[in-house]
């Protein structure tokens, strides 16, 4: 019996005949209703004509998550009366519940892309409503534009429905073609916002890492929302291992019962919280309860603010979940959860003036993740580059590029990016294509049914606890009977039953490794069977063992923890990593052991030799290279290395250790310092001497002596000189003015010639004693630049330092005269120097 009562009391109600009207007139709609509303439980069910009104339709609701999906048909049954699989049903990853009459479908929206790729047309089906569209999943994307192309060219009676509580309405709307957008007034009670920050500043998320500071914040928040406040208390985390945490922290709260909600929970918990209950609960959960789920009874909720999105580190090759700040967006649907049922409360802890500054909306995940997925799903839709697909935001180009090399390389596309068949079949195994890959080249090797299990276990990593090593992993998983290992033996049916009769020969590609893997490659036993899977997933994380951490295939060093299994391994293949705050490397999070040959066999496409010489301690090393991608299996000497790479090893040397290598003779030190003066002062066409300019330069001036050379010892051989002289402008005819322009020594009165240190090209020196200069009215130049002009003691000591000869004789000779008169007094002083005799010599020299 339908409960008219409880359809009645959904305000959603109220919306539908504006979205019965659109989509009669326009075949689209984007529905925009609040939480509570009925947007994801009545929608459907009046779409399908099960309410008695309207004629009877087959309607899809495609939902983010599986947990969602299986509600929210758990919710339409019961309010139909009916059991699931009746007249609704859904069907998710390894899990299918619909019966033959059945007219509303929930699957997640993976499930959906697969059922599109099969049967572009989605024959029999009348409706599609698109759930929770404002969270931006790259499968809801991709599925929004594949269902678009098919209602424009196939299907023009296909209706779609983007539904949403907080969406960017007006966006959604263009991209299905100017959709009606029709909203639903909530009916939802008020909820009062309590700002609670940390009372001492706490490190912002990095990678997985939160701060433990903040965790017991948001534990210290909990146990005040129960005391301040009635009813249940749905607190949010960005995962699981943050709910391990909090929830070991609040410990026992009397009769109030703590739940762990999360998309790796066992059914039975999940279906638990979405029943009414007799005690007093604290729902720990992940951004699964933000959308499409209401738990009952939940009148407060605590919000940490944090949230896991997908991200791609290209620097390392690693993709994984990082945290973020959640968006606005985020915190309202959060929020929101409080007042379904009653006025409620929620707790947000972060500080009101943060608030402004976070993000809108969530970032979409086609702008930051992996897409390596993506780009085969429009490969076989026929749109490799995904150009004609209707997207809210394109894909970034360097990432679908990154996704396509890898899609070549394991055969999943052509040269031209067009779908192969082996593309075709993995687009249809419901995996990442790089576990499809593994799966179905690995089978042959190791066991339809081993394979499946590596497989399985890579498609949702394992709990923590588990450990890092791969196979001990496997091992603990088959003998578990933890709800991972449950959803692990799931997998592993499914699986195996997906890779049984796929007969084509594995990918002969060129990147990520060949899987030509003929034989058992490295076969010592389970351990290196499971290796082998994880490292033709992977090949690129294939790591040895070098200098206390791992060097990987792409060049990412990686540790793990102490006390890993791993530790002392001489090869992995890492499967998950991260990177840690403030840490240079990579951190394993899962791992297999492998051997050489099988490091060879899953990377052989990165297996390179090839002559290397290069600069090394000093000296010029050449030497024939074995390389596995950044890791050097062996190497020999190489006796007759080609010129031209001696050639850029010696300037590499030049580079590293500056122009200091070649032979510097005193002769060639003061002729660069002079052509670096007449650069600054001169100008054109005097050469500009820098180590850069010289090193551009380089065939100019140290050829045919630098092509002749073979080591570091020839290279102090070379006169640099002889080779500064070659860049004087010679052609020009200014090269003959060089003595006169810039000349290494310059006569002074007393007859001597005194040479010119031009260190300081601004302005050089010239130091000369004291009486040599009498007579002297101004400062010498050298191409008009005033010489600063040092005064010698008879002794040859500084005396004074002038640039301005004339006031110097006028003030400040006195006070020298002075102090040295006395010492030196064989030397004439006389009271006025600029109408003296300049002199070389002593009083005495000078009477005779």
């Amino acid at each position: 019996m339908i409960r008219y009562d409880a359809l009645d009391a959904l305000p959603v109600r109220g919306a539908l005949p504006g979205l019965d009207d659109a989509l009669k007139g326009h075949g689209t709609a984007v529905l925009v209703a609040p939480p509570g509303t009925g947007k994801t439980t009545l929608v459907p069910l009046a779409l399908a004509g099960l309410l008695g009104e309207g004629p009877a339709r087959r309607v899809v609701v495609a939902e983010p998550r599986r947990i969602a999906a299986r509600a929210a048909a758990r919710r339409m049954a019961w309010l139909l009366g009916e059991k699931v699989g009746d007249s609704v049903g859904y069907t998710v990853r390894g899990e299918r519940v619909v019966g033959r009459h059945a007219r509303v479908e929930v699957v997640t929206t993976g499930v959906l892309l697969q059922r599109l790729q099969r049967d572009q047309e989605l024959a029999g089906v009348d409706v599609v409503v698109l759930d929770e569209c404002h969270e931006r999943h790259l499968d809801a994307d991709t599925a929004a534009a594949f269902l678009w192309d098919v209602r424009e060219t196939l299907r023009p009676e296909l209706r779609l429905v983007a539904a949403s509580a907080t969406t960017d309405a007006d966006g959604w709307a263009r991209l299905l073609g100017g959709a009606p957008v029709v909203e639903a007034t909530g009916a939802a009670f008020p909820v009062e916002v309590v700002w609670a920050p940390p009372t001492r500043p706490v490190r912002p998320p990095h990678g997985m890492r939160v701060d433990p500071a903040l965790l017991t914040h948001v534990a210290s928040v909990v146990r005040r929302a129960l005391a301040e406040r009635a009813g249940d208390v749905l607190c949010f985390l960005p995962g699981v291992g943050e709910i391990a945490r909090v929830a070991g922290q609040l410990g026992a709260l009397g009769e109030v019962d703590v739940l762990q909600v999360h998309g790796r929970a066992p059914a039975a918990v999940q279906d638990a919280v979405l029943a009414p209950a007799a005690r007093r609960r604290v729902v720990l959960a992940t951004s699964v309860a933000e959308s499409s789920l209401t738990v009952p009874g939940v009148r407060v909720v605590v919000d940490s603010g944090l949230a896991r999105e997908p991200r791609v580190d290209h620097a390392r090759g690693l993709s994984a979940l990082t945290t973020v700040r959640a968006s606005q967006a985020a915190g309202r649907q959060r929020a929101g959860r409080a007042g379904r049922e009653a006025p409620g409360a929620v707790y947000r802890c972060w500080a009101e003036v943060e608030d402004a500054r976070l993000p809108r909306f969530p970032a979409p995940e086609i702008k930051v993740a992996d897409l390596t997925a993506f780009a085969l799903q429009a490969a076989c839709w026929g749109d490799p580059g995904a150009a004609g697909l209707a997207l809210l935001d394109p894909p970034p180009g360097g990432a679908m590029a990154a996704a396509r090399d890898v899609l070549t390389a394991i055969g999943a596309v052509d040269s031209a990016g067009r779908a192969t068949e082996r593309g075709l079949r993995l687009a249809r195994l419901g995996l990442h294509p790089r576990l499809g890959r593994a799966l179905l080249d690995s089978a042959a090797v190791v066991g339809g049914e081993r394979a499946a299990e590596v497989v399985a276990l890579l498609s949702e990593e394992p709990p923590r606890e588990y450990g890092d090593d791969l196979a001990a992993a496997l091992r603990t998983a088959r003998r578990g009977g933890d709800a991972y290992a449950g959803r692990w033996r799931a997998e592993v049916r499914r699986l195996r039953a997906a890779a049984t009769g796929f007969s084509h020969p594995p990918a002969r590609d060129s990147l990520p490794g060949r899987t030509d893997v003929g034989g058992r490659p490295g076969d010592t036993g389970e351990d290196g069977r499971v290796g082998l899977v994880a490292a033709l997933a992977f090949p690129e994380r294939v790591a040895r063992a070098d200098g206390g951490s791992f060097l990987m295939v792409s060049g990412t060093r990686a540790e793990v923890g102490d006390g890993s299994g791993l530790r002392g391994a001489p090869w992995i293949a890492v499967a998950v990593a991260d990177r840690p705050v403030g840490k240079g490397h990579a951190r394993v999070r899962l791992a297999a052991v492998v051997d050489e040959e099988v490091a060879r066999t899953a990377a052989r496409a990165f297996v390179d030799e090839r002559d290397e010489v290069h600069w090394a301690d000093g000296d010029v090393v050449a030497r024939r290279v074995e390389r596995l991608g950044a890791v050097e299996l062996a190497t020999r000497p190489l006796k007759k290395a080609d010129t031209g790479l001696v050639r850029e090893a010696l300037l590499e040397g030049l580079r590293q250790e500056g122009l200091g290598l070649l032979r510097w003779s005193p002769e060639a030190v003061v002729l660069r310092r002079r052509l670096a003066f007449l650069r600054l002062h001169v100008g054109e066409p005097w050469p500009d001497v820098g180590d850069d300019a010289l090193y551009a330069r380089v065939d100019e001036w140290l050829e045919p002596e630098l092509g002749r050379a073979r080591r570091r010892a020839d290279l102090a051989r070379i006169d640099a000189g002889e080779g500064l002289g070659r860049l004087l402008p010679w052609a020009s005819g200014e090269a003959g003015r060089l003595d006169e322009l810039a000349p290494e020594r310059i006569a002074v009165p007393s007859g001597s010639r005194i040479r010119i240190d031009y260190g300081n090209p601004e302005q050089p020196v010239l130091a000369v004693k004291l009486q040599e200069l009498f007579g002297l009215q101004e400062s010498p130049r050298v191409a008009g630049v005033p010489l600063l002009v040092h005064l010698l003691s008879p002794a040859g000591r500084p005396a004074a330092v002038t640039a301005d000869l004339a006031s110097f004789w006028k003030d400040g000779y006195k006070g020298v005269r002075a102090e040295l008169r006395g010492r030196y007094p064989k030397h004439p002083w006389p009271e006025d120097p600029a109408a003296a005799e300049p002199t070389r010599h002593t009083n005495a020299r000078l009477r005779r």
